[in-house]
């Protein structure tokens, strides 16, 4: 009885050490277009146009700005996603970001646009792009069992003195702004936004199409 239960102890051992060293596979494509569905909620109109990687298109009243756009090898399982930003653009020509994340091809609607006129989703990634090669995650296992957070810290003498906190760091005066330097106001070209290359309106019967993609 003792031998049976040791050899369990043994196979249980040998089988954590070897999950806890097994390396998770995250090898990914970057690819340099993704492609999207664009609907229409009033009319019911659904389009798909292309967007290269960090090019802005509008479709309605909304910009949207792919950052980078990943698939997976045949290999492993099928995930589709992007990163995406998409500001909605008002009468008054002002922008507001309303969605700045993940789309995933998969699942829509799970990291969905909420906009009450228009709707945009992942549908792929095109083109040929480099493998990603990530870190493999490996998860040891525990060999001692938990120690509270104060076990074995040498325990301070009776008379000693407390210490100050040590001080605290300035942190340097940004330099001041020449009369003539320009001011980020946050919708002008400096914070990062690019003018739409090409405009999709879905109450439009035909609309411009990608011309510049995938060639």
């Amino acid at each position: 009885m003792i031998a049976r239960s040791w050899l369990n102890a043994v196979v249980l051992g040998c089988a954590m050490a070897t999950c806890a060293a097994t390396p998770a596979v995250a090898d990914k494509i970057k690819h340099p277009t993704a492609v999207f569905a664009g609907l229409d909620k009033i009319t019911g109109r659904i389009i798909s146009f292309e967007v290269a990687i960090d090019e802005t298109v509008q479709f309605g009243s909304l910009q949207i700005t792919p950052r980078v756009c990943f698939s997976r090898p045949t290999t492993e399982a099928p995930q589709t996603d992007v990163f995406a930003e998409v500001d909605e653009v008002a009468a008054d020509k002002t922008y507001q970001r309303i969605f700045s994340g993940w789309m995933f091809a998969d699942s829509p609607g799970l990291h969905g646009i909420e906009h009450p006129v228009y709707d945009i989703w992942l549908t792929d990634c095109k083109g040929d792009g480099p493998l990603i090669h990530e870190a493999p995650e490996v998860v040891e296992a525990p060999l001692t069992p938990d120690l509270p957070p104060d076990a074995g810290a040498t325990p301070a003498p009776a008379d000693a003195k407390p210490q100050p906190p040590p001080p605290k760091k300035r942190k340097p005066k940004p330099p001041p702004l020449s009369a003539d330097a320009p001011i980020d106001l946050g919708n002008g070209p400096l914070s990062g936004r690019n003018p739409p290359s090409r405009q999709f309106f879905p109450a439009d019967a035909s609309p411009v199409p990608p011309a510049n993609i995938g060639r």
